[in-house]
């Protein structure tokens, strides 16, 4: 039985036996003030032995100060301006020791080249509501266990009416690939998740085919940052989103039921703006022009864009900002902003 999605407040919140844990998938930010002693009476009333929350910057000091630490961060999560904070409450101390072991954080590489081509009789597209059936099938073969009920055909045409974006790759009319972009439009956001090959196909690079489409398809959406959450203890995945300039942004620790037990995961980033919209070409992650972020209020200083309210043109550095620059949203000085990792 997979964990409910239910409302508490205006946010949405998943809980259950599965994961034995609250996971606070949306806050609304009029549920600021109360939601995080809310979340702790939901884990104590059923026996759940961590919390989990996705929280904006504006929230985060409530919820520090009610005994939640910081787990992951992406920066500019949020419209690509605030930055967004994995957090973790855990109840029974003994979920807090990492309890499946995983090998070393890969480097982020600074050099993306474009994926292979695909090998011949294999093809890629977006998926659309007839492919529900074949796509369960898929994910049923590959996942003992889930965080959310992807082996249901009825649940992912549901997901496709919302907000997320199903891909697949075929092969003699056979899905042998799988993946799928939740797209937060309010954010500008987007989580790329729910990778799957078919084990008679792995080893031909057909994750990073299905991440490069999505990546492209998301780019023309409007969507400014994506991120994943990754089986720690999956070196491949680990490798595919290092290898595409993914950062490493922390560790979630034993916070998903997958593959048949409670493992940690780790998050990646990467932004996904015009900014870095050539890096596939092989040019270095450096040779973009260096974003900064105001340590004050969040405010992102993106240099192919300029600050038209003080009259600096478009693809203008940092560095040559006038001395007398402020931030334009909090009029924090110069001095206050940091390179955006």
């Amino acid at each position: 039985m997979p964990d409910r999605v239910v409302t508490v407040g205006r946010s949405r919140v998943q809980h259950g036996p599965a994961n034995n844990r609250v996971y606070l998938l949306k806050l609304d930010p009029a549920d600021t003030a109360m939601m995080p002693g809310r979340l702790l009476d939901l884990a104590r009333e059923h026996g759940y032995t961590k919390v989990f929350c996705r929280v904006h910057a504006g929230a985060l000091e409530r919820f520090l100060k009610a005994g939640y630490h910081v787990e992951a961060r992406v920066p500019g999560l949020f419209r690509g301006v605030e930055d967004g904070y994995y957090l973790g409450y855990f109840l029974d101390p003994a979920r807090a020791r990492n309890m499946v072991p995983f090998p070393p954080v890969p480097p982020t590489k600074t050099v993306i080249r474009r994926p292979r081509p695909l090998p011949p009789g294999y093809t890629l597209r977006e998926a659309d509501e007839a492919d529900a059936e074949r796509l369960a099938a898929l994910y049923a073969q590959t996942f003992a266990t889930y965080p959310f009920p992807i082996d249901d055909p009825a649940y992912i045409r549901s997901a496709m009416r919302g907000n997320v974006r199903f891909f697949v790759v075929e092969r003699d009319d056979e899905v042998v690939g799988a993946s799928s972009a939740e797209t937060d439009p309010a954010g500008k956001n987007v989580e790329m998740t729910d990778l799957a090959v078919s084990p008679s196909c792995r080893g031909l690079g057909l994750s990073a085919h299905l991440l490069h489409l999505m990546e492209t398809e998301m780019r023309r959406a409007g969507m400014l940052v994506a991120y994943t959450i990754a089986r720690a203890a999956w070196e491949p995945v680990n490798r595919l989103f290092a290898g595409a300039g993914y950062r490493y942004g922390g560790t979630m620790i034993n916070n998903t039921q997958i593959c048949g037990r409670c493992e940690s995961m780790h998050l990646w980033y990467r932004r996904l703006d015009p900014s870095t919209e050539g890096i596939y070409e092989g040019t270095a992650i450096e040779g973009c022009m260096q974003m900064y972020r105001c340590t004050k209020c969040g405010y992102v200083y993106n240099p192919r864009s300029g600050d038209q309210t003080q009259g600096v043109s478009p693809n203008t550095p940092f560095d040559d900002l006038p001395e007398n620059w402020v931030c334009p949203r909090c009029n924090a000085p110069k001095s206050a902003f940091e390179p955006l990792d």
